[in-house]
């Protein structure tokens, strides 16, 4: 509930601090005196767009702060707490605009972006202006109000969250059909490299291996001769190779130690010396055996070769990075075509959400259908009580599966007729606009009833009514009042009569200064106020008396 406003320099207001009760608070004023600046005010404070011709001229800034209490109000007290911004249930919103064009936030003395005051600011009051009736001729407004009726948060939520899964999976398939598109070229290309790359086959190592098979085979010959070669001049030659110059060196040796026994281990050396010459020997003729001049071979190892330089600079890599550009150019491929597998799996994804989203939206039009029924009944009964005495009011609901979307798949339609035996239409097409503001007023305070909303506003909703039809309306908002608290700016004494509270705003000025003040009646005031508001200026006898009849104690 709104306990109290604080108004500094906005438009023309100096300093200004209202005090505000439960039940039906009603706010009138002469002519030009303001009397929905405190509306204005306020709405500045529940995060409305800012504007530096608000400030009071002369001043340097605005400053707006609303007070409210959150006993009644569980939905904003846990915003509050999940936010880390509770204060002991209370709530303190602000609002200071500067000339620079700056505009600051707060809720219980901490800033917060504008954002965060305006969602706390819809839990806490609902103000409908004098023109909303016009809103009343749109067909998403027509379904907002059924679902404020309604009052089912949760499947509504469940709605918006379905269609939100559906209309993701559906962006992710358009998305993959534009990949594949663009894909379609790059696998013929890949295509192409691969059936080369595969033909070819290329081993990790591969390329350093052949090109020494190759070297070697190219210069057996070569090799086969140096080999002959090393072999007579180790120990073939028969006038002079190693061995015998070793076993000649040996001779010597053991003759020398055995005149001095320090000289044995040159006999000993020049033993082992011998034996690792006989190895070597071994081992040439054993290369020479397994080397076989093969030009097959040779030719093979070249087109082999020849084939993997040639794939290399097509490529534009080293012949020796050739089978891991083949394994990349594999997995590139195998991704692409496992596109297909993710295709048929968001496919799937698509149907189960989109029925799921279907199955939701026809549990909401259910739903919407029964509380249409009842909200239909009320909304006649009220608006023929309304001086439309023969008005019958319907909704229609047509559900069509094919136009899907977060709200659910029902087309909703006010119907109206204002006259006996005229048919049910739309009710842009047979209101006027004093039925349709009467419609609207009725609605409005009907759906009012069944929101959380703490605090209910309505500025000026009853232009266009008079007589007996503004009493009706001012006991309809009395009523409201009982469980909701209601404040309401209107020019109709029959109104103001049925208010638990009367605040009159009155504009002042000294021919260089205006000054707007806001001050609650007390009962013999009211009673002048609702005299003015029947008769005008001239108050008499009868205009007080017709007033004391219209005061509701």
């Amino acid at each position: 509930m709104l306990t109290q406003l604080t108004i500094n320099n906005f438009a023309i207001v100096d300093n200004l601090l209202i005090d505000f009760n439960s039940g039906m608070t009603a706010i009138t004023g002469e002519t030009g005196a303001g009397k929905s600046i405190a509306i204005d005010a306020l709405g500045l404070c529940l995060g409305a767009r800012s504007d530096i011709s608000l400030i009071k001229h002369g001043s340097a800034r605005l400053d707006i702060s609303a007070h409210f209490v959150l006993d009644d109000t569980p939905s904003a007290l846990n915003w509050l707490t999940e936010n880390q911004l509770n204060d002991n249930n209370e709530c303190i919103l602000r609002r200071v605009v500067s000339q620079d064009g700056r505009s600051k936030a707060f809720i219980n003395g901490r800033a917060v972006p504008i954002a965060q005051l305006k969602e706390l600011g819809q839990m806490l009051i609902q103000i409908h202006g004098q023109h909303e009736h016009q809103l009343l001729l749109r067909a998403d407004y027509q379904q907002t109000l059924l679902d404020q009726y309604m009052a089912d948060n949760h499947l509504l939520s469940a709605m918006k969250l379905a269609y939100k899964k559906w209309k993701v999976e559906t962006e992710k398939y358009t998305q993959y059909l534009k990949s594949r598109q663009e894909n379609d070229a790059h696998i013929q290309l890949l295509q192409y490299q691969l059936k080369e790359l595969n033909e070819f086959s290329p081993i990790e190592g591969e390329y350093q291996q052949i090109d020494e098979e190759h070297k070697r085979l190219a210069n057996s010959e070569q090799l086969i001769n140096l080999s002959h070669n090393l072999i007579d001049l180790i120990q073939e030659n028969q006038d002079i190779n190693l061995l015998n110059h070793l076993s000649n060196a040996n001779r010597i040796a053991q003759d020398l130690a055995s005149l001095d026994g320090q000289l044995i281990e040159i006999s000993t050396m020049l033993d082992e010396a011998a034996i690792q010459i006989r190895e070597a020997s071994y081992e040439i003729h054993r290369y020479i055996d397994n080397l076989e001049i093969d030009p097959s071979r040779i030719m093979q190892l070249e087109q082999r070769l020849s084939k993997q330089i040639s794939l290399a600079r097509k490529h534009h890599i080293s012949p020796e990075k050739l089978p891991e550009l083949h394994q990349q150019l594999l997995d590139e491929f195998n991704q692409i075509s496992n596109q297909d597998e993710i295709g048929e799996q968001l496919k799937q994804n698509i149907a189960q959400y989109q029925q799921e989203a279907l199955s939701c939206a026809k549990a909401l039009h259910d739903k919407r259908v029964k509380i249409a029924a009842i909200l239909s009944q009320k909304i006649t009964h009220s608006i023929r009580e309304l001086a439309i005495p023969h008005g019958e009011f319907s909704i229609d609901i047509v559900d069509d599966s094919s136009k899907i979307s977060e709200t659910g798949i029902d087309q909703i339609t006010f119907l109206v007729s204002t006259n006996p035996g005229q048919p049910m239409q739309p009710i842009s097409k047979v209101a006027s606009g004093g039925e349709l503001s009467r419609i609207a007023l009725t609605i409005q305070v009907l759906t009012a009833q069944k929101m959380e909303t703490p605090a209910l506003i309505f500025d000026e909703i009853d232009v266009g009514i008079s007589g007996p039809t503004a009493a009706k309306v001012g006991n309809l908002l009395r009523q409201l009042g009982l469980s909701t608290q209601v404040i309401t700016v209107t020019h109709l004494p029959q109104v103001a009569g049925n208010a638990h509270h009367h605040y009159f705003v009155a504009k002042q000025t000294d021919g260089k200064h205006t000054e707007t003040n806001i001050n609650i009646l007390t009962q013999s005031q009211r009673l002048k106020e609702l005299a003015r508001l029947l008769g005008g200026d001239k108050i008499t006898e009868n205009t007080l008396a017709n007033a004391k009849e219209l005061l509701i104690q």
